[in-house]
């Protein structure tokens, strides 16, 4: 439908008729307001052609800006009605029992290691100085809390291919200071879930799941993100879902869940959701830390926290692309599969290590990562910059070496290398990726292919 003249009707023509209720009001309203909405989605934002090949991106229709225009009328400005409903659904999706929503995966990293800090955690309480053992080949947020919460992050070398870290130096790099494993699946592909949770079970070891980028991948045909005492997961627009920013926690502990709770809220030991008071029906007769007897409880901190809580706005989008996400995560796995095939059927596996996986593992893909061969006649830069200019984005892995960048080498930082960091410094010179996000279709992945044949037989070696 086109709307091509807009008309008004004098209220001198128009007629009362009835009387509608204040609730059946608000219905109508709504449904025109989002009538309104799904035109203006028609002329202005569908089937939007894209002019270049982006490596990630999101994927938006008229349900979302339903929600985010029902999210709207509310006028309620933090977490209301929709973070209560995404708080329940998401962590059904996933087979497990709680979520705390947050602004961002950043934030719920962050979160996931000062829970581990608590007191109420007793004995099992990570303290200053303790080990967490990680990569350096990742995102600095998966770093960053644990060096902030005064814990000594252990880097270990990863496998070129699946970009996971090496099983092997994992034990080796246990003391009796090391506390917890905090790990990501790289780029949607699963690490080895079951010798990493061998490890932590034999030493008593907390586990923490990165899974920003891993929404939907499997392990032995269980999501991930369900097998660490505690994952992350991050909805900002490149991932497999999104919220424009936002993230989650998630565990199965009752006792982990409130201490989440807390950090995300300030630090305060109330639980009571934002615009409610008293749930525990004792709100003035605790008796706290140094605190007189009554205290208002919703002014009782257990921890030194923050304020990290999501807006509605952010969830009612992210329950309408829950409801997308088995779509996407097909979609996903469809690119890849033919970009992988049209990798191999072409011979660029000759130049390129492709992507591999384990055997127990079902990738939904963040992206398609390669890491350019010794033997190639060609440097990453060049590549880059040809891709790059012919409409092809590209991405490296992040942060490459961590231990290489400006944070770490002009800041005085404690931390241990277990090995060399071999690998690592590989796909810092030499590793990058292309998208897979369900916004490419057959025809951009049979381009970014042609384009790849092109620069290659540049340099006369096909």
């Amino acid at each position: 439908m086109r709307l091509y003249r807009l008309y008004s009707v004098p209220q001198k023509s128009c007629k009362k008729i009835g009387r509608v209720k204040k609730e059946c009001l608000d219905r109508i309203l709504r449904e025109f307001v989002k009538y309104a909405g799904n035109i203006y989605f028609s002329n202005f934002h569908k089937n939007k052609i894209l002019k270049t090949i982006p490596p990630s991106g999101k994927v938006l229709d008229e349900d979302d800006l339903d929600n985010l225009i029902d999210a709207s009328l509310d006028l309620w400005l933090t977490a209301g009605r929709f973070a209560d409903e995404f708080e329940k659904e998401f962590p059904k999706f996933l087979g497990r029992k709680y979520c705390a929503l947050v602004n961002s995966g950043s934030s719920a990293n962050l979160i996931a290691i000062s829970a581990l800090t608590s007191y109420k955690l007793g004995d099992r309480r990570l303290k200053p100085g303790d080990e967490v053992i990680t990569v350096a080949a990742g995102f600095p947020t998966t770093i960053s809390p644990i060096v902030q919460n005064n814990l000594i992050p252990v880097f270990l070398d990863v496998d070129l291919g699946t970009y996971n870290v090496n099983i092997k130096q994992l034990e080796n790099a246990i003391t009796d200071r090391t506390k917890a494993i905090f790990l990501a699946h790289t780029l949607g592909n699963p690490f080895n879930l079951d010798r990493v949770k061998e490890i932590a079970d034999k030493y008593d070891l907390w586990i923490i799941e990165d899974n920003c980028d891993s929404l939907g991948s499997k392990y032995r045909g269980k999501y991930t993100g369900t097998f660490g005492d505690i994952a992350t997961v991050s909805f900002y627009p490149a991932h497999h879902i999104t919220m424009g920013e936002g993230g989650a926690v998630l565990t199965d502990d009752p006792n982990l869940y409130r201490i989440i709770l807390s950090y995300r809220d300030w630090g305060r030991d109330c639980w009571c959701p934002p615009g409610k008071d008293n749930t525990c029906g004792k709100r003035f007769s605790w008796k706290l830390g140094d605190l007189p007897l009554g205290y208002d409880h919703k002014y009782i901190y257990s921890h030194l926290g923050y304020n990290l809580k999501a807006t509605d706005f952010q969830a009612a989008l992210g329950l309408s692309q829950l409801k997308k996400l088995p779509y996407f995560i097909e979609k996903r796995k469809e690119n890849f599969n033919m970009l992988y095939e049209g990798f191999k059927k072409e011979k660029l596996d000759e130049y390129f290590i492709l992507p591999q996986w384990l055997d127990h593992a079902e990738p939904s893909w963040f992206g398609f990562i390669l890491t350019i061969k010794d033997n190639a006649p060609f440097k990453r830069k060049e590549l880059l910059e040809f891709l790059e200019g012919s409409g092809v984005g590209t991405r490296l892995l992040f942060a490459g070496n961590i231990l290489r960048q400006p944070a770490f080498v002009y800041n005085e930082i404690k931390y241990r290398v277990v090995g060399e960091l071999k690998n690592t410094d590989k796909i810092m010179q030499d590793t990058f990726w292309i998208g897979v996000w369900p916004g490419i279709n057959r025809e951009h992945i049979e381009y970014i292919i042609e384009k790849f044949k092109e620069f290659i037989n540049k340099r006369g070696n096909v």
